[in-house]
């Protein structure tokens, strides 16, 4: 009887064969290498400019240089388009195609029918499901930022709107601000967020989720709120031991009395004058029966008592501090460049903003085109929005997912969900509070979901999940970008995988894609 030969395993079967075809897809990738490949700086800057490197970015790097891509993406002219079946996944949301007014509109009529029902069991039923119908506004919020961040084109607005938006941070799940949470990104951030920094301060000032969050829709004569005045200057502009004392607190607090969010039916019995000082814009009103007219004195400045006026000569006021110039640079370069950013380079960036009257872009100039920003690449940790999308972007790499869900579900276990934070003060920026060994094991398991596929990014809500779907992280836009610079223990890692799920989890998971 003739000999069985000495078989291998099955597990070094499988590892053969992927080292095969790892192998081939390298030389191949290798050999398919643009002749004019990206040096590893250009690599560096361009997964600091975006969430993380896709095929299109890579693309449009390639045909613009890095000047005319900057150029672009803070004039404007890289627009916002987004894929057609990210769009129409967008619009098929409540949140993202009824306006404001409309909604805010269809809950006071909610609440009304509500309120007329006889108690029982039909109306804690209706309760029950008017608190289901804002979880759900407050969620298709959350995914359309989510998903703005991972496909749209301008990478570097995408990361403002996402600076901003922790910055000028609101609590979702308070009062009605689920119900605007999805105008709050759209039409208050977004619009201003490579804009003048004063034009930014007044667009969250008259958002109707800032106002309801920090109280300033009660503030009014004789009836004073300081909330908003306190974190107006303490968080979103001058920042804590700027100079500014209590009474210019309770000053601004004054000035901003009457502003607040707009009522849904027309107020009645208003004399012409008065009338003629309301003051509107989408759903924020300026009311001057609300108002206290007294004469006020901020920061050492008299502001006369005139109405909506006053409001716009503090923001002034305050946002052309050399406080407010050093406060915003510092954050800004604490998010891109470092936690502990060099003071020279916070100095260089605040010149730029008094110059500027508070430029954004110009801001983001300065500091794109520092040596500190270059001397930082590979050591800036991403957090777990960072994170969440640089994974998909890289994994998925332009295709079009179908369910968003899974993503709120990952920055919900990494703790950083959007709209999340319980105080006005936002998410941390630096590495701190998201490299524990507990956030590093998190991390493992997400990046398991994606590089396997045990996810329903591809599935639409409501249909059963189809297997196979996933992603081929071995393509020529890692070979071409990932694959230059992989430390020694990630090729170790790498080595080690018997599939390419194992390979995909393994990658995404590595200090080299964490850190950028």
């Amino acid at each position: 009887m003739q000999e069985r030969p000495n078989l291998p395993s099955h597990a070094t079967c499988r590892r053969l064969v992927l080292a095969g075809m790892l192998l081939a897809l390298g030389t191949g990738a290798a050999a398919a290498r643009d002749a004019h490949a990206l040096s590893q700086d250009d690599i560096d800057w361009l997964r600091r400019d975006s969430f993380e490197l896709d095929s299109t970015t890579v693309s449009m790097y390639r045909d613009l240089g890095r000047s005319r891509l900057l150029d672009r993406q803070l004039d404007g002219r890289v627009g916002d388009e987004l894929p057609a079946p990210i769009n129409a996944l967008i619009n098929s949301y409540e949140a993202g195609s009824v306006s404001t007014e409309q909604l805010l509109t269809n809950l006071r009529d909610e609440q009304e029918n509500i309120k007329a029902m006889p108690d029982g069991d039909a109306k804690t039923a209706a309760r029950k499901a008017q608190q289901q119908h804002a979880n759900d506004l407050l969620q298709q919020a959350q995914e359309i930022e989510m998903l703005h961040a991972i496909y749209g084109p301008n990478q570097l607005k995408e990361q403002m709107v996402w600076f901003w938006l922790n910055h000028f941070s609101v609590y979702g799940a308070k009062g009605r601000v689920r119900w605007v949470a999805a105008d709050y990104v759209q039409n208050t951030i977004r619009p201003h967020a490579l804009g003048k920094f004063r034009d930014l301060v007044m667009a969250t000032l008259e958002s109707p989720a800032m106002m309801e969050f920090l109280d300033n829709a009660q503030n009014a004569k004789g009836h004073v709120n300081e909330n908003y005045a306190r974190e107006l200057m303490e968080l979103h502009t001058l920042g804590v031991g700027s100079g500014y004392t209590q009474q210019d607190v309770q000053q601004l607090a004054l000035i901003l009395t009457g502003a607040g969010v707009a009522p849904l039916r027309d107020p009645k019995n208003m004399r012409p004058r008065v009338a003629e000082m309301v003051v509107r814009n989408g759903m924020f009103e300026f009311n001057p029966r609300r108002h206290d007219f007294s004469d006020k004195v901020l920061l050492g400045h008299k502001i006369k008592g005139s109405g909506f006026d006053e409001i716009s000569e503090a923001v002034d006021l305050i946002t052309r501090q050399p406080a407010c110039a050093q406060f915003v640079s510092r954050k800004l370069a604490e998010y891109f460049v470092s936690d502990t950013p060099s003071p020279e380079l916070v100095a260089r960036m605040a010149h730029t903003f008094q110059r500027t009257d508070g430029d954004i872009a110009e801001v983001l100039q300065t500091m794109f085109d520092s040596k500190e920003l270059a001397a930082s690449y590979g050591k800036k940790f991403k957090d777990p929005m960072q994170f969440v999308v640089s994974s998909v972007r890289m994994a998925y790499d332009g295709k079009p997912i179908a369910n968003a869900k899974p993503l709120l579900n990952w920055l919900n276990q990494l703790g950083e969900p959007v709209f999340g934070r319980l105080t006005p003060d936002g998410w941390p920026l630096d590495s701190t509070g998201w490299s524990s060994s507990g956030q590093m094991a998190k991390r493992f398991e997400i990046a398991g979901a994606i590089g396997t596929g045990n996810n329903r990014l591809l599935t639409p809500e409501g249909q059963p999940k189809s297997g196979g779907d996933f992603p081929m992280l071995t393509t020529r836009l890692y070979y071409d970008t990932f694959d230059t610079k992989l430390s020694v223990p990630t090729r170790d890692a790498l080595a080690k995988a018997t599939t390419q799920q194992e390979w995909n989890t393994f990658l995404l998971s590595s200090p080299d894609f964490n850190y950028r």
